[in-house]
């Protein structure tokens, strides 16, 4: 299906926003505009100078050594003004496209950390890096030199087309019938490039799309065999992305022919005309002159609009995204958090990312300071979901949250999540050294802190063994170490931070059982004196827990402690019995 052209006023909106960010470099546009004239001025005051010396040396054999020497002044004087204003113009303006697009892509970049996390849960993370790179480099190219060309060239034709008129308005006007024709190519491969352009902007973004996908997943794509597959679709998406660029490529590459043909029809007329009526052949060489250098303006111009065309589809792309929703907000009186967490109440709680279809229903309990609530629940029981209300990756659609007696709406969501560390099962490192992943998030820490916090967790004995030991540079999501050293870095990270809520999302699930000592003990250490909320895949985990809360479709449907649970019987018990039936030699130290 062939995507549809916006109407005009929608596409001229894009356009007036997107220029809308060049208002603050009014003072470099107003120079490259000066310059701008210069450069036109003085491209149009060489062809008097010129057709003077034409006609001179045509008329006269022998000139007097002081004109010649003027002449070679003035000549001179000219084109260095010209190169100025060319320079000066090109340099200035460029810079203010330039800058839109460096302001563009840091909203961009910005707008995209505000939005929640619903977004993303429904976003490819391809397609946003397409959107904050490919398309605003499409918009970088578009907007230099639409600015560049829409200031500099008009003053070169104006000044061509006036000389021209003054020269021999009659003849001017009779080879300038060509000029409007060639409006007619240029409108009608617009139209195709801006089709293209869009649908090739859309291939362009699934193909890094699969690219993020399979670089990401490479150990899954190597484990199951299938290179060829992704391969398969990665070629298709480049053979589609190719296909479409080359149609913008031939709708450029027509036009200039197009055009040339057709100044050489205007420069015919100008030499049957020479003919019929005599003209001098300064005139004529000028005139000529004249409509040559008319002839990259409007080439120029011309392609202006393919520019447009071509980056509109980019342009409708970026403000779709800065026009997204944030969805999570501070509300206008939102107050900072302060004094100490004295308990956090779940008050008839309901979540719907879909509100046809509820994630959370009538959910209530209430977790006081020092406290360790433990969730539990088959897959799909909004286990993950009720967690990330805490820190308020979404706000809850139903009832509400508090921490004390505060509703977590009425709080910024800064100082709330400066209450919060997280440890999940997925752990998030960055291509940065040791000390700085542990730190992040924690502004002005010394190294004694962070080693501090690393022997803590259980981290110090094996980042000392790292060649470089915390300076090591770990690789992009921690690849170089295994999953019980990652997790531990990411608990060193939450020790660092302090904060006195914790919330773990089955932080252990993924490890083998010695890797899970060493992160448990790791774990114990960080859950000392803090208000813990726990989502358990091991069940051996949470047996401690003073509170241990069984989710069912969205519904608490038991709670209690692990003996209490035990005696009732009931999900808890089951969920018990599947996980410890193969491990009987476990069951009585459970019972304990």
């Amino acid at each position: 299906m062939k995507p549809t052209l916006p109407p005009a006023p929608v596409k001229r909106a894009v356009w007036l926003r997107l220029f809308s960010y060049a208002k603050p470099y009014k003072s470099r546009l107003a120079l490259g505009t000066f310059f701008g004239i210069l450069f036109g001025g003085s491209t149009t005051g060489l062809l008097p100078a010129i057709q003077k010396n034409f006609s001179n040396f045509f008329e006269q054999a022998d000139l007097p050594w002081k004109y010649l020497l003027w002449i070679a002044l003035l000549l001179p004087v000219l084109a260095a003004l010209r190169g100025l204003g060319d320079f000066a113009s090109r340099y200035m303006i460029e810079w203010v496209g330039k800058r839109v697009v460096r302001d563009m892509r840091e909203k961009l970049f910005d707008h995209t950390l505000k939005l929640s996390m619903g977004y993303f849960s429904r976003s490819r993370s391809g397609e946003l890096m397409s959107r904050i790179t490919n398309d605003t480099m499409m918009i970088e190219n578009a907007v230099s030199t639409f600015i560049g060309d829409l200031i500099r060239e008009p003053f070169v034709l104006i000044g061509g087309v006036g000389y021209i008129l003054w020269l021999n308005w009659q003849l001017a006007l009779f080879s300038l019938v060509v000029f409007p024709i060639c409006i007619l190519p240029v409108a009608y491969f617009g139209r195709k490039v801006r089709r293209a352009a869009r649908d090739g902007q859309a291939r362009l973004a699934n193909l890094a799309a699969v690219l993020q996908e399979a670089l990401s997943g490479m150990r899954i794509v190597k484990a199951f065999g299938m290179e060829n597959y992704e391969r398969q679709r990665f070629n298709e998406e480049a053979k589609a992305t190719f296909s479409r660029a080359m149609k913008v490529t031939r709708a450029n590459a027509s036009i200039e022919p197009i055009i040339v043909f057709l100044s050489t029809i205007g420069i015919a007329f100008v030499l049957f005309y020479k003919q019929w009526t005599h003209m001098p052949g300064a005139d004529f060489l000028t005139f000529v002159l004249a409509m040559l250098i008319m002839y990259q303006p409007v080439k120029k111009l011309s392609k202006l609009h393919l520019a447009i065309q071509q980056s509109s589809a980019a342009a409708d792309r970026i403000f779709e995204l800065l026009d997204t929703p944030i969805g999570v907000t501070d509300r206008a009186n939102a107050i900072a958090f302060s004094g100490p967490v004295q308990r956090i109440a779940f008050e008839q709680v309901g979540f719907a990312y879909d509100p046809n279809e509820p994630v959370l229903q009538d959910v209530s309990f209430e977790v006081k300071a020092g406290q360790c609530y433990a969730f539990v629940g088959s897959s799909g029981a909004g286990k993950s979901t009720l967690v990330s209300l805490v820190p308020r990756f979404y706000d809850v659609t139903a009832g509400r949250i508090l921490l004390n007696d505060l509703d977590l709406r009425d709080l910024s969501q800064s100082s709330l999540r400066q209450q919060i560390g997280m440890v999940t099962q997925e752990t998030i490192l960055f291509n940065d050294t040791v000390a700085n992943n542990i730190a992040y998030g924690t502004a002005d820490t010394d190294r004694a802190a962070i080693i501090a916090a690393a022997r803590r967790a259980h981290a110090h004995d094996f980042i000392g063994e790292m060649p470089e030991g915390y300076d090591t540079v770990i690789g992009e999501r921690g690849v170089r170490l295994s999953g019980g050293q990652r997790q531990r870095l990411a608990i060193a990270r939450a020790i660092l931070r302090n904060p006195p809520i914790l919330v773990l999302d089955e932080a252990t699930s993924a490890l083998d059982t010695e890797s899970e000592r060493a992160v448990q003990a790791a774990l114990d250490e960080l859950m000392a004196h803090r208000t813990v909320l726990a989502i358990a895949h091991r069940l051996s985990t949470i047996m401690h827990a003073d509170r241990i809360i069984v989710l069912d479709a969205g519904r608490i449907v038991e709670t209690g402690t692990h003996a209490e649970l035990l005696a009732l019987g009931g999900t808890y018990k089951r969920l018990y019995d599947l996980q410890f039936r193969d491990t009987p030699e476990a069951a009585p130290a459970v019972a304990e």
